[in-house]
């Protein structure tokens, strides 16, 4: 599989930690020494789930990279958590955006590591043959769920959107090689089922059990991501740049540190863009683009509640 071209679509507004100093009494050096986030963006009026999506998929197709027609996209793939409608979902109103008629349609939910599971749908249609261009779209808008008033998760949320061309067959040079992916559940570890939960008959967002969540997503990340580096015969040493899960600047820098590498490998947004859910890799993969170069090997790998985790190893 080969990514041909990706974008990201990000809110305007922007929330300081001074809002959640007078909301909460959080001072922002407080927010920044345990989760490094300064600023994070807000959907406005109007906006949500499936609108930044949209937005996404119009920078997507209006960059001078994309190397086919839209008409010729045979699949979409949609991963969110934060549904703005859940029966038409995100990937249905893209594809009604795109007015592509007849092609299957399928949006996944798997929290924070949405975007490899919904990568991996991509390549199981392509492997039986039922897909060969296909347009995978994240998106999430955590500012719809979540309570803002929760001192514990509160002040990690922020709203974004990515869109990715992916084909069966390489479309140009500059496409980048997905090489190897990996993803699994850990529903059994800790206390999972209980950690991260989002029931919008309650209360939206909250995190009982924030430090169980870092704990695993502490031993999972880097896990798979060696697991992903072996399965292709390399180390950690051919790894140029690790882009992990926008969480909590501290798990990835714990995450870096066993995997022993050094800082400046380490793609971060989460210092602007707060915690942007299942979209967070994907939009740091399509703002870092251009500085990557031939030959290097980027990992991308995720944690999500419930638990979930995956990673993926692409090759420019």
């Amino acid at each position: 599989m080969y990514i041909n071209t990706l974008s990201h679509y990000l809110p305007s507004e922007v929330i300081g930690n001074e809002y959640f100093t007078k909301l909460n009494n959080l001072s922002s050096e407080w927010i920044v020494e345990r989760t490094g986030i300064y600023e994070r963006r807000k959907a406005g009026e109007g906006e949500n789930t499936a609108t930044m999506a949209i937005e996404a998929v119009n920078l997507l197709l209006a960059g001078d990279k994309v190397p086919y027609s839209k008409n010729e996209i045979d699949l979409i793939v949609g991963g969110t958590y934060t549904p703005y409608d859940t029966i038409v979902t995100v990937a249905h109103a893209v594809q009604h955006h795109l007015a592509l008629p007849d092609i299957p349609v399928v949006t996944i939910s798997s929290a924070c590591s949405s975007l490899l599971n919904a990568i991996e749908i991509v390549e199981g249609y392509f492997a039986m043959g039922k897909a060969s261009k296909a347009l995978v779209i994240v998106s999430d808008h955590n500012t719809a769920y979540y309570n803002e008033s929760d001192t514990v998760s509160g002040h990690l949320w922020g709203d974004g959107a990515s869109a990715i061309l992916i084909s069966k067959e390489r479309q140009s040079e500059s496409d980048m090689f997905i090489k190897k992916l990996i993803t699994g559940g850990a529903a059994t570890s800790g206390k999972a089922i209980e950690a991260v939960v989002l029931r919008p008959n309650d209360r939206g967002v909250v995190m009982p059990f924030g430090r169980d969540v870092f704990q695993n997503a502490c031993i999972y990340m880097p896990k798979v991501s060696q697991q992903v580096l072996q399965a292709c015969g390399l180390t950690i040493n051919d790894l140029d740049y690790l882009i992990p899960h926008q969480a909590n600047h501290r798990i990835s820098l714990n995450v870096i540190n066993t995997l022993g590498i050094p800082a400046e490998k380490l793609i971060s947004n989460i210092q602007y863009l707060g915690n942007t859910g299942c979209a967070g890799c994907a939009i740091a993969l399509s703002e870092n683009r251009e500085k990557f170069k031939k030959g290097e090997n980027i990992v991308i790998t995720v944690f999500g509640g419930g638990y979930s985790y995956g990673a993926m190893l692409i090759t420019i």
